[in-house]
């Protein structure tokens, strides 16, 4: 009888895992926030994402479930996967780690997302909203080869 040896159980190295996140998010790709509701159920966004040396920015209204579970609960995990055209090249990358959240003001930060994701097109307009930055600094990088490297 065979084992099945699962491809996935390791994924690369720290070293490797940093620039697979960086390449993820140089081609069209998918990001999703996982945060912990106060239940501890974790609750998930789909969200913009951009890097900053290692870090990783997204933008956020105060009073938003995934503001509240950040403030109370500064632990974030991040899941990238590459959306690449062939299925071979599909690859993804989980960070986890701790967030900061500073005020956005004048939503600018919230200008630059809409201009990486958007085209530049003018973001909806949010009466009484609150804009904030939040800075995720993973502390543990997870990155699977991308299946063709199998």
């Amino acid at each position: 009888m065979t084992t099945y040896h699962d491809p996935l159980k390791r994924g690369l190295p720290a070293d490797r895992a940093r620039p697979a996140v960086r390449q993820i998010l140089g081609g069209p790709h998918l990001a999703v926030l996982a945060t912990t509701n106060p239940d501890g159920s974790a609750q998930l966004s789909v969200i913009f994402v951009k890097a900053d040396g290692d870090d990783i920015l997204f933008s956020t209204i105060d009073g938003r479930r995934k503001t509240a579970n950040l403030r109370r609960d500064p632990r974030a995990t991040l899941l990238l996967h590459s959306l690449a055209a062939a299925a071979a090249d599909s690859a993804y990358a989980s960070l986890c780690g701790p967030v900061e959240l500073t005020d956005d003001p004048d939503g600018s930060f919230h200008q630059v997302m809409y201009d990486l994701y958007m085209g530049g097109a003018a973001p909806p307009a949010e009466p009484g909203a609150r804009r904030l930055v939040v800075r995720l600094h993973p502390e543990r990088t997870y990155a699977a080869l991308p299946y063709a490297a199998q």
